[in-house]
Parts: C-alpha cells; structure tokens; sequence
C-alpha cells in the first residue's frame, strides 16, 4: 500500500469541525479554504443556480448514488454524516436498490485531523476485488467535501479496480438529477482516457453493426427500443443509455458518432462527448413537431441521405399524428417537475390538445433544450427553469387549472384548493414518450384525473374546514385562539432575525 498522501486541514475546521447545522454559507467558504475552489467552480459552471438559490429537492447526492446503485459490478461507498447516509440509504433501497451502501463514518476529530481520508483510502484498499468489482465510486456528501477530504488523491486503480471519487455536496449541486451528471461524467472522463490508451473491453452483446446513437438521460425502459425502431430505417442503431448500467457500455457510448441529449442537462456528460470528437443533438422525437425535428437533426450528424430521413418521417409521421389525434386531451393544465424532462412532456401535452399555460423545471437552461423552449413559448407556454416551489404554486392559483401535475407539494396544496393533481415522477414521466408509443400515452391518465374534478368539490364539501390550520389532528374539544401568545411568539421571532442581522454586519 503505498504512502498516504498529505490532507488539508483548514482553520476553518478547527474545533469541532463545520457540520450540517452550520449552513451553506460557511460550508461553501470551508470547501473553498479546504481546497476544493475548483471543483466548486467548475460545478458553478456546468450547473447554474436561479435567482432563488436553489430549487427545493431531495438531497442532490441521491442522483450519483442512484447511479451507482444501478451499475453492474459496482460498489458505491459515501463519505458523509450518519443521517445523511441513513436518509440516502433508505431512499435508495425504497427505489428498489438491491445492493449495499458502502459508509466510512467519521467523528470531529478524525474529520480535522485528516484521519479520514485514511480511513476512505484504507476502505477502498480492502473493497478493491476485481472478481467483483470493475468500479469503485466512492462519495463525499457536504461535511467532508467541506474539510476538504481529497477524493481526487485515491490511487485511480487498485487491484485492477477502477476507482471514481466524487464530491456531491447540497451547496455545490443544485438538483438530484445534475448529480447524475456528475458522476456519469467522471465515469465517462475515465472510460475516455482508457480508450485513448488502448484496446479496451467490447460490450456485453458485441459491437453494433451499424452506427449508433448514444442517448443521455434516463428514460422509460421502452423509450430507447421505440427510438432504434426509428432509427433503424435510416441505418443507424440506439446506443448504449447514459448513465449506463455496466462499464464497458461506457466505452460504446463513446464510440458513437452521434450523441442524442435527450434529457439536456448532462452538462459533464456533453463535455467528454465533445471532447472525443462526437456530435450531439438536442430535444427528443416527442410528438410530431418533435420526431420531425429529430429526426432531420439525428440524421444530418449522421450523414445520412436526405431521402432515407423523408421515408422515415412519411412511415412515422402520420401514425404519431393519428395516434395523437384519437386520444386528445381537454383541460388547462400546469406542470412542474425536477426530472429533466419536463419540457419533453409539455410538447405532448400540447400536441395531444391540452391548453398548457406554465411549465416549471428545476433543471438549468441549456442550448439542449432550447429547441423545446422555443417551441413552446411560440403557442403561448410559460417556461420556468430553475423553478422554486414558489413560483409552481404561483402559477397553479394565477392559471386555475384543470389539473395540475407537478412535485410532492404542488400536489398536495392542489388538492386542498379542490384541483385534480398527479406526482410528475410516478405518475407522468414513468410512460413512455417517444415517437408512436408516446403519442396518445398520456391521454387515458389524465383525462381521468380532470374527471374527478366533482369528487374533490364533494368531498371538501363534506368535510368544510375539518382538519385546517391550528385544528388539525383529533381533539376533544375544539381549540381556542389565543392571540396573545401569537403576538409574543411574533415578538420573539423578530428579535432573533434582528439579532441575527446585527451580529451578520460585524
């Protein structure tokens, strides 16, 4: 085992170490001390905040873990606080992981004393099996991206072992789904460089035939064989889907000429793809603006003749338009989501007939998804990016719509307002929507949850006020109003903000 390299132990860290409880601010100023200024910099670039900060979402590192759960011989390990690897964990396993969650702990005082990066670096050293494993990724969550543990000093290979670190702090990655990317891209970084050096492992099914078209971006499982379907015509074939599920299909998607951003935030993913030489392409053969665009953008990078793409879209065309045309949808809607794919399902919805007024991202603007932007702005679409709770609320009461599909608590405040509502993730982006399969997807869910407007007009009505506000919950006798210690406790309250502020200026 060779020699533990030096590790950075800042004074922003002295004594008890900077923990979760002391805000982003000075975990951001921490990490930047620790030595961490570049990768916080080059994630500033590839995924921009909103005017508002940050979207609210779940804990960003879930999208890498997430990731690396689902990889073949992989082993992910995360270097954070206890509750955060509980939470992460669990959320992970109720996602269907069924793979364990490698955790280094750690405690202040191995924290500022540089001890744990030992012990990661010890950790990766007895996990490195390459009858196992062809990766280890491992994870630094904010409290050790903030002591500045260096990931990046891990040998890049052990025992034949691949080995990824990664910081994914919540003060550096805006949303779960760019983490994805973070994690995609320095895989597919590695997987690069092997290629540039040398011969490297064939996919498990063998090369392609024909030239293939990698897509980015996670997707209904039978979005990519509707997208081959398509594809095949023209002479081309559906690459490997990025992130992938196995190592050496990292390799293939590189091999590919063209690259597909289906979803258009995989900013670190994009950069390798360039970086090799290969051209990408935005949107997706959603609807049949959408598919027309496509697949003259996918078949142009292609070099493939004119006349092959024009039969294409003469086969494909008309039965997406049919296909939309049976199965319309009637109703406002507004739509909220934080997957990356919203602005895809919003060319649907409007192409099946809805009258879609605003549809809200927590993802960034790209030039990937400009294409949708502009399309849908053109019939009159409001589209947020980096959309805050907030401004999704904002819209569902200014819009009053039919339905509204968004997150967790656009659908629940939805429903108390007597809204027909559906989850985005569960219930909207779990169906396919590409091409022909995707036209028409939609309808049957939606139309039915429009329907059930009176049913929550009636069941407000009998239910009034029950459970509202301060008398909510079971009680035995209905509670009092006490403004009095309303007024105290609103007192108090500006106290301590003015407090707060004063002790900021010093």
């Amino acid at each position: 085992m060779d020699a533990a390299p030096e590790v950075p132990n800042p004074a922003a860290l002295q004594g008890d170490g900077t923990g979760c409880h002391s805000g982003k601010e000075q975990l951001l100023a921490a990490a930047k001390s620790a030595g961490k200024s570049e990768v916080l910099r080059q994630y500033a670039a590839d995924y921009p905040k909103g005017p508002h900060d940050q979207p609210q979402s779940m804990c960003p590192a879930f999208g890498s873990l997430r990731v690396g759960l689902r990889m073949r011989r992989t082993m992910t390990i995360l270097s954070g606080s206890a509750c955060c690897v509980y939470g992460l964990t669990f959320t992970s396993h109720f996602y269907g992981a069924r793979r364990s969650v490698g955790y280094v702990p750690f405690n202040s005082e191995s924290l500022v004393t540089g001890k744990l990066f030992e012990d990661i670096r010890e950790a990766v050293h007895a996990q490195a099996d390459a009858a196992q494993y062809d990766a280890i990724v491992i994870i630094n969550l904010c409290v050790p991206t903030a002591s500045g543990v260096p990931l990046q000093l891990l040998p890049k290979e052990i025992n034949g072992v691949r080995i990824i670190g990664i910081d994914v702090p919540g003060f550096g990655v805006p949303t779960h789904a760019e983490a994805k990317d973070v994690l995609a891209g320095a895989m597919l970084k590695y997987a690069r460089g092997e290629a540039e050096a040398g011969p490297v492992a064939t996919p498990r099914g063998g090369r392609a035939s024909k030239p293939t078209v990698t897509l980015v971006g996670e997707m209904f499982p039978a979005d990519p064989m509707v997208i081959g379907a398509m594809l095949e015509p023209m002479g081309l074939a559906a690459g490997p889907v990025v992130p992938t599920r196995e190592w050496r299909e990292l390799y293939a998607a590189l091999d590919s000429p063209v690259v597909a951003a289906i979803h258009p935030f995989y900013t670190a993913s994009v950069r390798e793809f360039e970086a090799a030489g290969r051209t990408v392409v935005g949107s997706a053969p959603v609807g049949h603006d959408g598919t027309e665009a496509w697949l003259q953008a996918i078949g142009s990078a292609a070099n493939v003749a004119q006349a092959q793409i024009d039969a294409v879209k003469n086969r494909m065309l008309p039965a997406i338009k049919g296909a939309l045309a049976r199965m319309p949808i009637r109703g406002r809607i507004t739509m909220s989501g934080y997957e990356g794919s919203e602005l895809l399902v919003a060319r649907l919805l409007v192409e099946s007939g809805a009258e879609l007024r605003y549809v809200g991202t927590a993802c960034p603007r790209t030039v990937w998804s400009d294409a949708d932007r502009q399309w849908l702005e053109a019939r009159g679409v409001h589209v947020q990016y980096r959309a805050s709770l907030e401004q999704d609320l904002d819209a569902m009461h200014e819009f009053k719509p039919d339905l509204a599909i968004g997150t967790t608590p656009v659908v629940q405040a939805a429903k108390e307002a007597c809204i027909p509502a559906l989850y985005f993730t569960n219930l909207i982006s779990a169906r396919p929507l590409m091409g022909p399969a995707g036209a028409g997807s939609l309808a049957t869910v939606i139309n039915a949850a429009i329907a059930n407007k009176a049913r929550f007009e009636t069941m407000s009505a009998f239910f009034g006020s029950t459970g509202i506000g301060d008398k909510a919950g079971v009680w035995e006798g209905v509670p009092q109003e006490r403004p009095e210690f309303r007024a105290d406790t609103r007192r108090q309250v500006i106290k301590l903000m003015n407090k707060r502020k004063a002790e900021e200026m010093i």
